[in-house]
């Protein structure tokens, strides 16, 4: 599903282009105006993924003052030759409508897999970024509640989320 393409030296968002689910494009400008931005990689085909994005969306609607986004990237919406999946878009925004996650969500590129993707072997990842992409604090494998991501934002906001 993810290929194997050669790593920067260090991985980052700080330069890439996409493209979100409704085909619009965007780059590492979609970071500038938040402080902090959790960047949630799942799949369509995750339970955990999928149980953990009603709370993602309630966060991104309670934390936008407080200068924070959040991003999902969707991972598996590619068919074996590299091509887009419209079956697996279709699937990709039925979930999303139906949890009620309403923020961008991208699809992986070739920029993507070399900033991040190709590091992520489990899903959900989620990855925290600074305004200019930079990796904010560690990697996170696997799904949380709703007050366990609370808590991790407000430590990387340094308390001031409050």
């Amino acid at each position: 599903m993810l290929r194997n393409l050669p790593q920067n030296s260090s991985p980052s968002f700080e330069s890439f282009s996409s493209v979100d689910l409704g085909g619009e494009t965007v780059t590492q400008d979609i970071f500038g105006d938040y402080e902090l931005t959790m960047v949630n990689i799942w799949a369509t085909f995750c339970g955990p993924c999928i149980r953990e994005m009603p709370e993602l969306g309630e966060i991104a609607k309670e934390y936008k003052e407080k200068g924070v986004q959040i991003i999902g990237i969707v991972t598996d919406v590619q068919n074996q030759n590299g091509s887009i999946s419209n079956k697996q878009i279709e699937t990709a925004n039925q979930i999303i409508q139906k949890t009620g996650a309403d923020y961008p969500h991208l699809l992986p590129s070739n920029d993507l897999y070399r900033a991040q993707l190709n590091q992520v072997d489990s899903v959900p990842t989620t990855i925290f970024v600074d305004k200019e992409g930079k990796t904010v604090g560690e990697s996170y494998v696997g799904a949380r509640s709703k007050e366990q991501w609370l808590k991790i934002i407000d430590e990387l906001l340094g308390g001031s989320a409050e």
